[in-house]
């Protein structure tokens, strides 16, 4: 039977790869992202045999939007089984002495409220029907803050570390669950927003967004007895 799933920042980097991945699995997706050539491209990336990818252009940090977005993919593909909220953004004036007040808030939005606002899309008929995963993309700066990750970011991993734990903790008996996974460096295109963005030699011993990917997929495909609660994945 093809099972449904939700990836949000699939535009690009973990998002694009955990989409692919699933894909390849037979799953069909809702691809969802801010902007739709970017999310065209992931699904030109899909093999021909894939199941069709459904292209959902949507700010996650806009809880309407997101209302619509989900009742759109509810309409188009059915009962959603899987969702990953994969979406994040940082800003290179990340420091507490040099963060803006709009950067503080568009990390927030797009980081944790957006997963949130998916959660609450998706979760009823998860719920109702006693089955479902979340699986919530956070850092390793949502264990351990660092200079790097900045406030803002950081504040926002350990939020969705929260969430991901007050879903199981509130769900589980309800047949849903949820799984934080923590990376850390990743070679993807957030990298590009660093304050000094690291070169070749630097991404070249950074976890890939497949690697991810990987991780995503063992949370989803496990039994539905089993929950892993958190995954932390370094580079070797």
């Amino acid at each position: 039977m093809i099972k449904n799933a939700v990836v949000t920042g699939a535009g690009s980097g973990v998002g694009r790869a955990i989409a692919l991945a699933l894909g390849r699995e037979g799953w069909r997706v809702a691809l969802v992202g801010r902007r739709r050539q970017a999310l065209e491209e992931t699904r030109r990336l899909a093999a021909p045999a894939d199941n069709p990818f459904l292209i959902c252009p949507c700010d996650v940090g806009d809880a309407k939007a997101v209302a619509a977005m989900a009742a759109a993919v509810l309409e188009r593909l059915g009962p959603v089984e899987a969702l990953v909220n994969s979406a994040a953004t940082n800003a290179p004036r990340r420091a507490l002495e040099v963060l803006s007040l709009e950067d503080y808030h568009a990390m927030i939005d797009a980081n944790l409220n957006g997963a949130y606002y998916c959660v609450q899309a998706f979760l009823p008929q998860m719920r109702a029907r006693g089955s479902g995963t979340i699986v919530n993309i956070v850092s390793d700066a949502g264990k351990q803050a660092n200079p790097k990750a900045g406030p803002a970011y950081v504040m926002s991993k350990f939020g969705l570390a929260g969430l991901t734990q007050s879903i199981n903790a509130e769900e589980r008996s309800r047949g849903v669950r949820a799984c934080a996974i923590f990376p850390g460096d990743i070679d993807t295109p957030i990298l590009e927003k660093r304050p000094q963005v690291p070169d070749a030699a630097a991404r070249a011993r950074m976890l890939q967004a497949e690697d991810v990917a990987a991780c995503a997929l063992l949370c989803v495909n496990l039994p539905p007895r089993a929950i892993v609660e958190e995954l932390v994945v370094r580079p070797r």
